[in-house]
């Protein structure tokens, strides 16, 4: 097996709310099912300071210190002994596992069934703002929402980075699609595929819409709460962003501890969801090479676009941290790891 280096820099914080900075770590090696990748290229999300901040630590455990970021766009430099079909040389993307996470390395060590190859038309930066909204996306709106030709889905903030790909995807599997956005963001937005921008600073979209099929929820707090009051009866909320559900934590295997939490904690928007002879369901995203491959046929077929709203020099990881927290970016930031 190739020996790359003994040494490479990452991005890590040490402890919860602590600073992060690069710090020098040994370089893993691949175990028999998984690839080495040079990291090329990381996009950035939202979840990646809720680590930080501790606010993942119901759903997922950390030990510190932790290397930051969970998507990625990099070459292969080494294959375990029993993956096949991916070979050293090759451009893949994807979205590890948590116990894979890390990606913001000169190296990262991944299952090959988490990544799928880079379309030819991609570059690193390009491919790098995809794996983990995209399977977000895709996981809300195909796996869970079953979303149907002529249906209505709500999608929330669509300029966000999971928003502009949810918004081609549901366009892309024959949906009517609102959203909610700020109003120099509604052009952009249409130009996506949406039928229905709402400018949240002025309009309450639970006033003007009625009769939804699904709300894709990405906000939480109040946004969630009004989500119930636009749907038919049989609709369905799914939120990224609310309260996890005890069929949550028992899909996850989270202990009976969990599952009592979650389901007193996730008790008020239940009962919301009954009243209106509604659904609420929380989705966790989970990696999936095979998905990914649907995505890059999409890409490759033009009916799927990444939009990037900036790319960052390693050097600046810190910058572009402090740009995501600030929030009200379009589309996706990205770290050029290595050129």
């Amino acid at each position: 097996m190739m020996e790359i280096s003994t040494k490479m820099q990452a991005y890590q914080f040490k402890s919860y709310q602590g600073p992060a900075a690069f710090a020098t770590v040994a370089t893993p090696q691949p175990a028999a099912d998984e690839l080495l990748v040079a990291v090329m290229a990381v996009g950035l999300n939202p979840v990646d300071y809720k680590i930080q901040a501790g606010k993942m630590k119901p759903l997922m455990k950390a030990k510190l210190p932790l290397t930051m970021g969970n998507e990625f766009a990099g070459t292969v430099v080494a294959v375990g002994k029993q993956v096949t079909g991916i070979a050293v040389g090759d451009r893949v993307y994807g979205r590890p596992d948590h116990q894979h996470a890390g990606t913001l390395a000169e190296y990262l060590t991944v299952p090959a069934t988490q990544v799928a190859k880079i379309p030819e038309k991609l570059s690193f930066t390009e491919a790098a703002a995809l794996p983990l909204t995209g399977l977000t996306s895709y996981q809300v709106l195909h796996d869970v929402a079953n979303l149907q030709p002529q249906e209505r889905v709500l999608i929330q903030a669509g300029a966000g980075g999971i928003g502009v790909l949810a918004i081609q995807m549901a366009k892309r599997m024959g949906a009517f699609v609102a959203t909610t956005a700020s109003a120099e963001n509604a052009d952009f937005l249409r130009q996506l595929g949406a039928d229905q921008v709402i400018d949240y600073r002025k309009t309450d979209f639970s006033q003007v819409l009625h009769d939804y099929d699904l709300v894709f929820d990405t906000l939480g707090g109040r946004a969630l709460q009004d989500s119930f009051q636009i749907l038919r009866p049989g609709g369905q909320v799914i939120s990224i962003s609310g309260v996890p559900t005890a069929a949550l934590a028992e899909s996850q295997q989270l202990g009976i501890l969990k599952e009592l939490m979650f389901a007193a904690a996730s008790y008020p928007l239940q009962r919301r969801a009954r009243a209106k002879q509604t659904k609420y369901q929380f989705l966790l995203m989970h990696p999936s090479g095979s998905q990914l491959k649907i995505i890059s046929d999409w890409v490759t077929h033009d009916e799927l676009h990444p939009v990037i709203a900036k790319v960052f020099p390693w050097e600046e990881t810190g910058a572009a941290y402090d740009q995501l927290k600030a929030g009200h970016v379009r589309g996706k930031l990205i770290v050029q790891v290595q050129k």
